[in-house]
């Protein structure tokens, strides 16, 4: 079974981060976009496998939109 995650990517001077807001604590790092993409894929899924299938449908429930804003 696949469930969708919301994702979350920031760069900065030391490569990139990400982190999944509804999965407390899943976060990685990577040198490329690429590389991060892979890490926090194996994150959430290995994040995935310690919840019972009721905490896989509360936090896959959750919608999180992100965009941005010109100030």
């Amino acid at each position: 079974m696949s469930y969708k995650v919301s994702i979350v990517i920031e760069k900065d001077e030391f490569g990139y981060y990400a982190y999944s807001p509804e999965l407390e604590g899943c976060q990685t790092q990577g040198d490329t976009i690429e590389e991060v993409m892979a890490n926090i894929k194996e994150a959430v899924t290995l994040y995935m496998e310690t919840l019972t299938d009721e905490e896989k449908r509360l936090v896959c429930s959750k919608e999180i939109l992100t965009t941005s804003l010109e100030v």
